[in-house]
């Protein structure tokens, strides 16, 4: 018997609206509305609306919370101060990515200090077991996942902003990029934090799953575009942002994926630190890269990446970039092919395609007026 997908709290707004839902991750979510370029277009020139209640969040309460996550997480987060938030991975005991999540330091109206750990849909069972056996041994820490009371919403792009606003009652521009705060939004009780998976300016919203679809229709309203998975992974890939389960997996470790600024490795402990240390100097082992084609066809997940004459990598996502006008792709190669600006091809259907090595991101938004 089919096992009924999970339904978000705006599921019933998406498909009385033109989504066309799908099953991710075990949710029924919207994979797009009118057209994925459309949604696109609409993030990087104005502002674009995600429901993303999908992920998991898990708060920790408790004197014992900083050191339990500082042990947890492959990047320090013990000295975080309130408002923080910090990208960081949970790696397993061989080094290889349960999953990449988003740390937050937050405190409540009573003046009480929280965090948040934010995690993927697809890993959220995965990281409370990896979590619960520790947790049971650690001192004054307590975990709750809320992730089904409460609903997640991401506006993206540059009027992002502008149209929150009037939502919240925290000045959102003063908020620096990677923190967040409590706030009111349309007088619920909720946090706003500047960030996104765009490579857009905007702010994720957090609030009760019972109030989310009012705030979801003002921003609608005001102009904000609702846009679904497609258009997300495709603004992802142009901004060279990692997706779980293409270049984040278990068998990848955080330096091959080219994400050394989220671990530390110096004077702490967590899962898998001493394999990644090992691997650190390992000149052998692949790196992440992004390529971009010449032609018009579209390189995808599994496709070899190819150099003298034989396979040196593998695609681990590719589309046809709206902003760039021409397909691109991110994989993993051999080191001695990592270079930007080494010519490679990826086999595609058993023709070569050239594929250039070319920096990440791929796409880079003006930072004007943004705070340092």
């Amino acid at each position: 018997m089919a096992i009924a997908l999970r339904q978000t709290p705006l599921s019933d707004w998406h498909a009385s609206h033109g989504g066309r839902m799908v099953d991710f991750a075990g949710w029924s979510m919207p994979v797009q509305y009118r057209s994925i370029v459309v949604e696109h277009t609409a993030t990087r020139t104005s502002a674009g609306l995600f429901d993303i209640s999908h992920m998991g969040r898990l708060r920790f309460d408790g004197a014992g919370a900083p050191a339990f996550l500082d042990a947890l997480v492959t990047r320090r987060v013990a000295d975080q101060k309130i408002g923080a938030v910090r990208y960081a991975l949970v790696t397993n005991d061989q080094g290889g990515i349960l999953d990449d999540v988003l740390v937050y330091h937050l405190t409540d109206a009573g003046g009480g200090s929280y965090w948040l750990l934010v995690v993927n849909a697809s890993n959220r069972a995965k990281i409370v077991d990896w979590i619960e056996p520790r947790l049971a041994a650690a001192t004054d820490v307590a975990m709750l996942d809320v992730t089904v009371d409460w609903a997640m919403i991401a506006v993206q792009g540059p009027q992002a902003l502008a149209l929150v606003q009037p939502l919240v009652d925290v000045p959102i521009d003063r908020l620096k990029y990677y923190h967040a705060t409590e706030a009111r939004i349309a007088g619920h009780g909720g946090v706003v934090s500047r960030t996104g998976y765009t490579g857009e300016d905007g702010c994720e919203l957090i609030l009760g799953a019972r109030a989310v679809e009012e705030v979801w229709q003002s921003l609608v309203d005001a102009g904000a575009t609702p846009a679904g998975l497609g258009a997300r992974d495709t603004l992802r890939l142009e901004a060279g942002m990692p997706l779980y389960g293409h270049e984040l997996t278990e068998s990848i470790d955080p330096l091959a994926a080219g994400l050394d600024f989220a671990v530390d490795l110096e004077g702490r402990s967590f899962p898998g630190r001493d394999p990644i240390a090992a691997r650190a100097k390992d000149a052998a082992r692949p790196r992440r890269v992004g390529l971009r084609l010449a032609g018009k066809r579209v390189p995808r997940e599994g496709f070899a990446i190819v150099a003298d004459g034989r396979a040196i990598g593998e695609v681990t996502s590719g589309t046809f970039s709206p902003s760039l006008e021409a397909p691109i792709a991110m994989g993993y190669v051999e080191r001695a092919f990592a270079a930007p600006g080494t010519e490679l091809s990826i086999d595609i259907r058993g023709r070569a395609e050239p594929a250039q090595v070319v920096a990440l991101p791929f796409y880079r938004r003006q930072k004007k007026g943004l705070p340092a």
